[in-house]
C-alpha cells in the first residue's frame, strides 16, 4: 500500500470509503438473499469481474454478470453471513477488502420454515473497488471456498418446509 497516497485523505474520507465498501459488501448478499438477484450487476464497475478460481468460473462486465446471477433458481433459499470485513483504502479511488462468508442454501423452496442445514459454503472474498464518479462500485470479488458441499445445493423433497404460525 502506497501511505503516501493514503495520507492525502483526510481521516473522514478514508472512514467514508471504508464505509462505502462495507456498504457494497453487505448489500451484495442482502440482494441475492432477499432481493432481486440480477441486481447486484449494478454494484461492479462497468467491466466488473467475478471470479470462482475453483472450477475457473469467471463473469464479466455488467450484463454478464446480470444473466449470470439472474440464473439462479427461483425456488433457492439463501442466507449468507458476512463477517471479519476489513477495507483497506489504498487511494481516493481504490480500495481492497477481504471478508469471510457463510452460506446456508437449498433449492426447492416453496414456503415456510425449513429445518436447519450445515453450511453448503464457508470462505472469503477478496474484493477490489474502483470510484467512479463519486461512487464506489466493486471492480473485482474473487471468492474462495475452502469449506464446501462437493454435491452441489440440496434440493428439499416436495413438501419439506413446515408452515410457520
Amino acid at each position: 500500500m502506497d501511505h503516501k497516497t493514503t495520507l492525502t485523505l483526510t481521516p473522514l474520507d478514508q472512514l467514508l470509503a471504508e464505509r462505502a465498501c462495507e456498504r457494497l459488501i453487505v448489500d451484495f448478499v442482502h440482494r441475492l438473499d432477499l432481493g432481486e438477484p440480477s441486481s447486484v450487476a449494478e454494484l461492479f464497475t462497468p467491466d466488473g469481474v467475478w471470479h470462482w478460481p475453483h472450477g475457473e468460473r469467471r463473469i464479466e462486465g455488467r450484463e454478464a454478470l446480470r444473466a449470470y446471477f439472474a440464473s439462479r433458481p427461483a425456488d433457492r433459499l439463501s442466507r449468507r453471513l458476512m463477517t471479519n470485513i476489513l477495507v483497506t483504502v489504498e487511494s481516493a479511488t481504490t480500495a481492497r477488502a477481504v471478508s469471510y462468508l457463510t452460506t446456508f442454501r437449498v433449492d426447492g423452496y416453496s414456503g415456510g420454515m425449513v429445518e436447519p442445514r450445515l453450511p453448503t459454503n464457508v470462505g472469503h472474498y477478496e474484493d477490489t473497488f474502483r470510484n467512479v464518479d463519486g461512487v464506489w462500485l466493486l471492480a473485482t470479488r474473487t471468492v474462495f471456498l475452502p469449506f464446501g458441499a462437493a454435491t452441489g445445493t440440496e434440493r428439499l423433497p416436495a413438501g419439506d418446509a413446515a408452515p410457520t404460525s
